[in-house]
């Protein structure tokens, strides 16, 4: 599929999955935005990205996941820029901080991972309706069985361990595509969410631990590109429409973990993030 005319915008575009992403896509075509927090890195990755598929139209814009004012200017400068977006994916996240929160006092993984791209989402959501048929892809992972949604701590005071903080991330990023579909039927925007599989990236900086055995097993680790395609398939492949928020890797349709099926918690999730963000979804 080519993709001229089409605009696409990926968060966290500089680095890894994102960028090789961002890549198929400009060779493709597609008018692609890298939004990052990082722009010096951002501009390096987009340099290469132009080079390299001869696509002039691959540019950079701040986009900070971890503070909502960033998240609502990001919006607000794109909404002036263009009338249309085709493609969004929410592929840029934390993994294994130490207990921190961000600029609104969100736990970190919560906020960056989930609460970020959920607010993103609802403030681009004109644009992709408009601009149907539209994508939404939600990058999880495989770890979201060992999530759990803690309604109880969800900012994680009362007790917090930062593998399990980024297991139940990747839980609400599945639940979030789960309640988006059924929200968005009808409108021509679907949403699928996916796990890439277990990459190389420097995702698993904030553990030395997961450094070294990503070091020691890295001939066994897929690639940035191998762990790309199931983005890739999910924003690009034909007839996918009735599967509008299942959950993808491998480019297929796969199992879900059973919290990750629960339609009352998905409904109460998206209740208690709008709630947070102080947003009301059409």
């Amino acid at each position: 599929m080519q993709l001229p005319g089409k605009v696409v915008v990926i968060t966290g575009a500089n680095t890894g999955i994102g960028k090789e992403t961002a890549r198929e896509l400009a060779r493709r075509g597609a008018r692609v935005y890298i939004a990052c927090r990082d722009v010096l890195k951002g501009e390096s990755a987009a340099s290469e990205i132009r080079a390299d598929t001869k696509n002039s139209q691959v540019l950079v814009r701040k986009l900070d996941l971890s503070d909502t004012k960033s998240i609502r200017a990001f919006a607000e400068g794109f909404r002036a820029e263009e009338k249309q977006l085709h493609i969004l994916i929410n592929n840029a996240g934390v993994m294994m901080c130490p207990y921190s929160k961000t600029a609104d006092g969100f736990e970190t993984h919560l906020g960056v991972n989930h609460l970020g791209h959920f607010l993103l989402t609802h403030l681009l959501l004109g644009q992709l309706k408009e601009s149907a048929p539209a994508r939404v892809v939600n990058l999880s992972s495989v770890v979201h069985l060992a999530g759990k949604i803690r309604f109880h701590d969800l900012q994680g005071e009362k007790s917090y361990n930062r593998g399990f903080a980024y297991c139940h991330s990747k839980l609400a990023n599945v639940l979030f595509t789960r309640e988006l579909a059924k929200r968005l039927q009808g409108t021509g925007v679907t949403t699928y969410a996916v796990h890439p599989g277990i990459v190389r990236s420097e995702l698993v900086r904030h553990s030395f631990l997961l450094c070294l055995l990503w070091r020691l097993f890295s001939p066994f680790l897929k690639t940035a590109r191998e762990g790309a395609q199931t983005s890739l398939h999910c924003a690009l492949a034909e007839g996918l429409e009735p599967l509008s928020g299942k959950y993808f890797s491998d480019c297929k349709k796969t199992w879900v973990s059973p919290r990750a099926r629960n339609n009352k918690t998905a409904e109460r999730l998206w209740n208690v993030s709008c709630e947070l963000l102080g947003i009301r979804w059409e």
